[in-house]
């Protein structure tokens, strides 16, 4: 046989046996796509460039959204937070605000303060306003007056959402940034919730408001403002201990009770 044959490539002949390649080669870049293995489509949330997103860096982020930045106002992640209470907590300090002598809603709350109550009670209020309130008109009217026909007054619960919502939430930030102005440590999550809870007292008064006695009526709502004034302004009291801010409370207790009168002249006329 001619010995010229030998060197031809064999690898292009028909039959022939391609060569092998070392099984440590195929591991090395076997293993070298799957480090690179990434996540369709591209992120293009983070910065201004193109790019995909790596294993494990978006989902470690999509739960967790950063609150230091006025970006976190607009957030609900942001308050969930303060809707995590149980129903004891809730019934605890539900019972604290029936004691308003005891002022020390405020440390209760420390660990925890919460909105719950503030949007619950806010909420419940309304509702029983504009239903008692017609109830005790109904009753009235019966007891007075016969003939006349009486209609369900819609507006009820229009002015009893504007003024309760209202009074919950823009009283306790006035309050917040008139005490950071005079240089107390105030916190505007635990004035909502104090607020919040003091007007509680109101949704247990206004079943009683239905009785059609005018003098037990005031004697009713009268109790339960001063009650929830006082509860108002004795836990306000840690807040400007050490400072001349009397008119600080006593403004608090004013407003409170001016709720009360409102509740009483406005839905129990």
């Amino acid at each position: 046989m001619d010995e010229s044959y030998t060197n031809l490539p064999t690898s292009h002949l028909l039959g022939s046996v391609p060569a092998v390649v070392s099984e440590e080669k195929i591991t090395t870049n076997h293993e070298t796509l799957e480090a690179n293995l990434q996540i369709f489509p591209p992120n293009n949330i983070g910065g201004g460039g193109r790019g995909y997103q790596t294993l494990g860096g978006p989902s470690e982020r999509d739960g967790q959204q950063s609150t230091d930045n006025w970006k976190g106002v607009f957030s609900i992640s942001s308050y969930t937070q303060y809707f995590n209470v149980d129903t004891d907590i809730v019934l605890n300090r539900l019972m604290s605000s029936l004691y308003p002598i005891s002022g020390d809603f405020f440390s209760k709350i420390d660990a925890n303060p919460d909105l719950y109550g503030l949007v619950w009670i806010s909420t419940t209020l309304v509702f029983m306003l504009a239903s008692l309130g017609n109830s005790a008109t109904y009753l009235i009217r019966k007891r007075s007056d016969t003939t006349t026909p009486w209609n369900f007054d819609v507006s009820y619960v229009n002015v009893a959402a504007g003024s309760i919502f209202g009074y919950a939430l823009i009283v306790p930030m006035g309050f917040y940034f008139l005490l950071q102005y005079l240089g107390s440590n105030a916190s505007l999550v635990r004035f909502w919730c104090m607020w919040g809870y003091s007007l509680f007292i109101f949704i247990l008064s206004s079943f009683l408001l239905v009785i059609p006695v005018e003098f037990l009526r005031w004697t009713i709502i009268i109790i339960s403002g001063a009650a929830s004034a006082g509860f108002v302004s004795l836990n306000l009291k840690s807040y400007v201990e050490g400072n001349d801010l009397t008119l600080v409370l006593v403004a608090a207790f004013v407003l409170q009770l001016g709720l009360a009168i409102f509740i009483k002249m406005w839905f129990f006329p």
